[in-house]
């Protein structure tokens, strides 16, 4: 069965940075890092256009911790993201959220122009991160190239 949020062969160079900044965080044999590790600011030229997503269960549900400037157009942080509309880039971004806990690894999500989505193609990168003895955070990227 194909996933549906499949990491392809080939991301943007910018996206292979954030998912090798995410590798680089491992610690010895750990297969995710610890979210505590994560520094948006280790990526200064990004930040515009990067994510964090708390990740609470039972019942499973999604806030946003931080997010950058460049993708939110009106304050998200500390909102749960079903209790908003989701906009560019935020399309399908609580099954994404669900598959990537459920994953236990990187997710994708591709928006492409098409007839039915007017919109400019972007895609966004979903890394979890370890904490609390479970997945309780998640790093998220958006490119829009």
């Amino acid at each position: 069965m194909k996933h549906p949020f499949a990491v392809p062969a080939r991301l943007s160079p910018d996206l292979v940075r954030v998912q090798a900044y995410w590798k680089g965080l491992l610690r010895g044999g750990a297969a995710m890092p610890f979210w505590d590790d994560a520094k948006l600011s280790d990526l200064p030229d990004l930040v515009d256009r990067l994510f964090l997503i708390d990740v609470f269960d039972r019942p499973e549900r999604f806030r946003f911790n931080t997010v950058g400037g460049g993708i939110a157009i009106e304050p998200i942080a500390g909102k749960f993201i079903d209790d908003i509309t989701l906009d560019r880039p935020f399309e399908f971004l609580r099954s994404q959220c669900s598959a990537t806990v459920e994953q236990t690894g990187p997710t994708v999500f591709r928006q492409g122009e098409n007839a039915a989505t007017p919109a400019l193609p972007y895609t966004r990168l979903l890394l979890p991160m370890w904490g609390d003895g479970r997945i309780g955070m998640l790093l998220g990227a958006v490119d829009f190239g």
